[in-house]
């Protein structure tokens, strides 16, 4: 269950939180209904059959929303709606306006959708209620808003927010590989993005790439920014991170892994415990990193 992504919100500290498992069961995932295109909300964190739609060790929580979403592809919808205009244009004996195809492709759906197959897919998040921040396992800002808006669902009020650091990430990451020295812990890895500083400039990716190299620092020298870094944390994770303040690739290596090893455990939920127990404990660790690093404002109650 180790996340691969991280996209950060920012919550108040003080946000009350005391109610939250006794109110997602109102806001858990329902089937999605014979006419409509999707459906989400929360599932448990530990799979289908389980009850729980929570897990809490200390200040972390683990979330997961569930979604199911009706495929229904475009071609398929377009193919069938130019039949039905046209044996309605042959019939009528004249051509269909915009409103009468809109509302014959609006019944057509309704037709559909009862047999479109269901997708089902699920995001999982962690809550770290003493930093007052909010991890989604996704690279997608648009996906993390999502899991911050079933949140805000369940609670009735939640007001997490991108974090905004009061350093310029681009500087900071430019810097690392022009020869700054990193933060303790942070060492560099062997992938970069760097663009140009005007806008629909030359983009440049490097992998498996010594960084602190010539070829690197000639990209510099030509006026080129960093804007995605792939850095290591204590031998412990290794991760890209964008001027998004998004982590992407983010790795367990074996000196987290090793930790799960050496205890032995009797089942699925004591191994998905402890693996939650690690993910928290790392996942905290990388944001207050961050945050010290890049300066990254608290959220206002």
């Amino acid at each position: 269950m180790f996340f691969r992504n991280l996209t950060f919100f920012r919550f108040p500290t003080t946000h009350d939180f005391s109610q939250l498992d006794a109110l997602l069961p109102e806001a858990a995932l329902k089937p999605v209904g014979p006419l409509e295109l999707s459906s989400s909300g929360f599932i448990s964190p530990f799979g289908r059959g389980e009850d729980a739609l929570s897990h809490r060790i200390g200040d972390a929580i683990w979330l997961s929303v569930g979604s199911e979403n009706k495929i229904l592809p475009g071609s398929v919808v377009n193919d069938l709606l130019a039949q039905k205009v046209a044996e309605l244009e042959d019939k009528e004996g004249r051509k269909l306006g915009g409103r009468a195809r809109k509302r014959l492709k609006d019944d057509l759906l309704h037709e559909l959708l009862p047999r479109a197959f269901v997708k089902s897919s699920r995001t999982d998040a962690l809550l770290d209620l003493e930093h007052g921040f909010l991890a989604v396992d996704t690279s997608s800002r648009k996906s993390g808003e999502a899991v911050a808006s079933e949140i805000r669902r369940a609670l009735g009020s939640f007001p997490a927010i991108p974090p905004n650091a009061e350093v310029a990430p681009r500087s900071i990451l430019t810097g690392w590989i022009a020869g700054e020295p990193l933060p303790d812990g942070l060492s560099l890895g062997e992938e970069c993005e760097l663009k140009d500083a005007m806008d629909g400039g030359a983009v440049v990716k490097a992998q498996h790439q010594e960084l602190l190299s010539d070829e690197i620092a000639k990209h510099l020298e030509a006026g080129k920014q960093v804007t995605r870094l792939a850095l290591t944390l204590d031998d412990h994770v290794s991760f890209v991170l964008g001027e998004d303040l998004v982590v992407r690739k983010l790795k367990f290596l074996e000196g987290a892994v090793d930790q799960l090893e050496s205890t032995e455990r009797d089942d699925l939920r004591a191994e998905l415990d402890a693996r939650f127990a690690l993910l928290a404990g790392e996942v905290r660790r990388l944001f207050l990193v961050l945050e010290s690093t890049l300066k990254l404002s608290k959220a206002e109650a």
